[in-house]
């Protein structure tokens, strides 16, 4: 299979994509479990809510048993009367799915694989943005004919780069080491740096 090309975003070109991370056929039901996996991962889980036996209400009948013509009532804390507390309501948990590591590689490169067979996926130059340039960073993404939303995967020391792109909508901007399989498949487009592609390669292969 040859190696696919991507624009070179900064200057003018095509630069080849690495086969060991743009050649993996889509696994689907792989990319969905670890895209959820990753997005569980991202929720706190802090969310708590009082049972009955924890809302600050008094413990005394709210009328006696017998002789008022009413019903019979206990306690004023469950959940059918005001200010009760909430039945099976939440708790504070964990929404960790594990994912093999083995699995969650593969998915990644399927879903960078998507973007090369799909011809979204551009390599930036950071040269080109050493001094940030907002401006500049956009008229790229015009000439590329980024779609939106954009995912840019940067160096964690591509600070210029960083500063050019991180402004202009509908682009997100992410260090290397950060992204999950929802970032890549859930983008549009995708522009990774040389070196982020070193990284992953490095982590991937």
């Amino acid at each position: 299979m040859a190696s696919a090309k991507a624009t070179v975003l900064g200057k003018s070109g095509k630069a080849d994509l690495p086969k060991e991370l743009f050649s993996e056929p889509f696994h689907q039901s792989l990319v969905h479990e670890t895209a959820r996996a990753d997005l569980a991962s991202r929720r706190r889980g802090t969310a708590s809510t009082l049972t009955r036996g924890e809302v600050a209400f008094t413990t005394a009948k709210a009328w006696r048993q017998k002789g008022t013509g009413r019903a019979r009532a206990g306690t004023l804390g469950v959940s059918s009367r005001y200010g009760g507390g909430v039945t099976f309501g939440p708790k504070p948990r964990h929404y960790t799915v594990k994912v093999n590591r083995k699995a969650r590689r593969k998915a990644m490169r399927a879903a960078l694989s998507v973007h090369a067979e799909r011809d979204s996926v551009a390599v930036l130059d950071p040269a080109a943005f050493e001094t940030p340039s907002t401006k500049a960073a956009a008229a790229a993404l015009a000439k590329w004919g980024a779609r939106q939303p954009t995912l840019l995967v940067l160096d964690a020391e591509e600070t210029g780069a960083l500063k050019s792109f991180r402004n202009i909508d509908r682009v997100t901007v992410a260090e290397v080491g950060a992204i999950g399989v929802a970032d890549v498949i859930g983008a549009a487009s995708l522009a990774i740096s040389e070196k982020a592609l070193e990284t992953l390669k490095g982590r991937l292969g």
